[in-house]
């Protein structure tokens, strides 16, 4: 007994030692209902993505990257192509009016002519950057004056016809369609923007950090304030900070689809209700755009959705005018006449056209002046 006492007595007291996690002892815990779904609920999207919000994370990411990129002007490549792909379809309608018109002059071929190569030229764009920055930029400006000159020409061709301009309304409805050319011109737009644009894989970082760019030889002709102003006005457009000069281009762009609109579908009589639609939006558009020049929250809530709303009314105006050519007598079986005599099948897309504008405004920045 005393040896087991003395033992006892001399024996300290065994420290506990931690236990060991092994990793079972770790997965009750990490695979709790709440964190099950929080991997499987999305995370709410970075600050600055707040419209986006509502979106999944994925789609949230590529649409907050396609944002930035057309926010910081690196968006060459994809504009050019858009603007390509629009002077398809205004050729095309320019094709079938003069194809009425028979084409008597020999002027009514150089939209046809500059729509095809536009549409090269833009595809070439998002393939070459020289070719964006050097033929673009031309054959772009060429688009421009030519339909300028035939807005011209049609505004001569209304006040040949007999009575002139004593009897608008009619010869306006009955003539050639009056600002047709000038929205021929909007691919030409895209494309000039387009080519002082920078491309998607510029790096901002180093773009921000690089010296000034130096200026275009042809701004040494131009008078010196001038000069300042177009190197200014190209400045903010390789930097995407041209929200307001594009607000008021697609507000001025509604005005002019909507007055076609408006004879076109007053030539059928508004037999159709939704035949009002693209009128009814035109002052909407119209009002966003001119006020986005002044109001930046304008810009960034009632703009983009005025856009959104006329870039779904042109869709559904396409389709509807298709569904009125194969209504026609002889349905598809003669699709050249009923192209031509039939709704003009491209006129609303120009419309779409202008909600594009619109909503590339609402996502662009705004200058520093």
């Amino acid at each position: 007994m005393a040896v087991k006492a003395s033992n006892m007595a001399v024996k300290a007291p065994t420290p506990r030692t931690p236990t060991s996690r092994t990793p079972t002892s770790r997965t009750p815990t990490s695979r709790t209902p709440a964190r099950v779904l929080a991997h499987l609920v999305p995370t709410p999207p970075p600050r600055g993505m707040g419209r986006f919000e509502s979106l999944p994370r994925l789609l949230t990411r590529d649409v907050g990257l396609v944002e930035q990129h057309i926010r910081e002007g690196r968006f060459q490549r994809s504009l050019a192509l858009i603007a390509g792909a629009s002077s398809i379809f205004a050729g095309l309608e320019a094709g079938t009016e003069h194809y009425r018109g028979s084409y008597s002059q020999r002027i009514m071929y150089t939209p046809i002519a500059l729509s095809g190569l536009l549409t090269v030229t833009g595809i070439w764009s998002a393939f070459s950057r020289r070719v964006a920055r050097t033929v673009l930029p031309v054959v772009s400006t060429a688009a421009l004056l030519d339909g300028t000159i035939g807005f011209f020409f049609h505004l001569r061709g209304i006040h040949r016809k007999p009575g002139g301009w004593r009897i608008p309304v009619f010869n306006v409805i009955m003539g050639p369609p009056i600002f047709a050319p000038l929205l021929f011109g909007i691919s030409g737009f895209l494309g000039l923007i387009a080519s002082f644009l920078r491309t998607e894989d510029a790096q901002p970082a180093a773009a921000r950090r690089a010296p000034v760019a130096p200026r275009p030889r042809w701004l040494s002709a131009l008078p010196a304030p001038l000069s300042r102003e177009a190197f200014t006005a190209a400045r903010d457009l390789r930097e995407g900070r041209f929200q307001r000069f594009m607000a008021a281009a697609a507000a001025v762009s509604a005005l002019l689809n909507g007055f076609e609109a408006l004879y076109s579908h007053y030539k059928n009589n508004f037999t159709y209700k939704s035949q009002w639609t693209p009128i009814l939006l035109t002052p909407a558009i119209a009002v966003a755009g001119f006020g986005s020049i002044w109001s930046r929250r304008m810009a960034h809530t009632v703009l983009p959705i005025v856009s959104l709303l006329a870039i779904a009314d042109g869709m559904a105006g396409f389709l509807y005018h298709a569904r009125g050519i194969v209504r026609m007598p002889e349905g598809p079986r003669k699709p050249l006449y009923l192209l031509t005599y039939g709704p003009p099948i491209f006129a609303p897309l120009l419309f779409a056209a202008t909600g594009f504008l619109g909503l590339l405004a609402s996502l662009l920045r705004r200058s520093h002046t």
